[in-house]
């Protein structure tokens, strides 16, 4: 999760287990607002084989419509899931086993990715080939709900969605504007705050010195303006602002953003 960041430097802020493993989590952002209901990534889902459910010790697999449902929100009320990519523990969770196949979970929904994503995820790289499911992304297709986007785009004022290479290609992270406030949604660009560091980036990203480069122009935007950063995968933190040191960015305040 590291990369070429010695496991000293990184250990004692995240132990991890006897199998080299650090804790994480997918956390997803539910919107509500301007005519819609935003689901934004969906985590991996069900129906993984025991041999990926031993590799990353799923545990607490809730089904997302009942995660929805808890929130207060109707599952069937989604208008549109944003995918930030189709990694499998961002995208995975578009669909429940259904029999022998797949059924959508939100098969009303506008299931919404960058071209780019999409065209890698049928041609990845040796490296990153792991991480796609083939099998449930063709759902998207054959059940007409996907939409595809080149480059940035609004899906409602003050919902704007930025794109991002480094870590795979077309990565689109939400910026929400709202209540005199900005989120932005971290994704795999910086998946904990334990990631903040510039060189703290990961092995799974393709393009590691471009990944350190958008993270930076991030950091640097979010901090002269006051963002809260969105962390996906952070177990122990799920939003903080940022602050400028110097050169070095910092985590700033947590922030609550329930109901924000």
């Amino acid at each position: 999760m590291f990369g070429v960041v010695p496991r000293i430097m990184w250990a004692k802020a995240l132990p991890p287990d006897e199998f080299n493993r650090v804790p994480m989590v997918m956390r997803l952002l539910l919107v509500q607002g301007r005519g819609h209901t935003v689901l934004v990534d969906v985590g991996a889902g069900g129906g993984h084989s025991p041999k990926n459910r031993e590799i990353y010790a799923f545990s607490d697999m809730k089904p997302l419509r009942d995660v929805v449902r808890a929130s207060g929100v109707d599952p069937d009320a989604i208008t549109d899931v944003l995918l930030t990519h189709l990694h499998f523990d961002h995208g995975a969770g578009i669909v429940d086993p259904d029999g022998d196949g797949w059924r959508l979970v939100f098969p009303d929904a506008r299931h919404h990715l960058q071209r780019s994503q999409w065209e890698h995820a049928f041609a990845p790289t040796p490296r990153d080939r792991a991480s796609y499911y083939e099998d449930r992304m063709r759902v998207l297709e054959r059940e007409g709900v996907l939409v595809v986007h080149d480059g940035p785009w609004q899906l409602a004022p003050g919902f704007e969605l930025l794109v991002f290479d480094g870590h795979t290609p077309g990565q689109q992270l939400p910026l929400i504007h709202g209540n005199g406030t900005a989120i932005f949604f971290c994704g795999d660009l910086i998946p904990t705050h334990h990631h903040i560091p510039t060189p703290y980036v990961m092995s799974y990203d393709l393009l590691p010195v471009a990944a350190m480069q958008e993270k930076s122009a991030v950091l640097e935007r979010a901090a002269a303006e006051n963002w809260i950063l969105f962390f996906e995968h952070d177990a122990h933190l799920a939003a903080c602002r940022i602050v400028k040191d110097g050169k070095r960015f910092t985590k700033g305040a947590e922030v609550d953003i329930a109901g924000a």
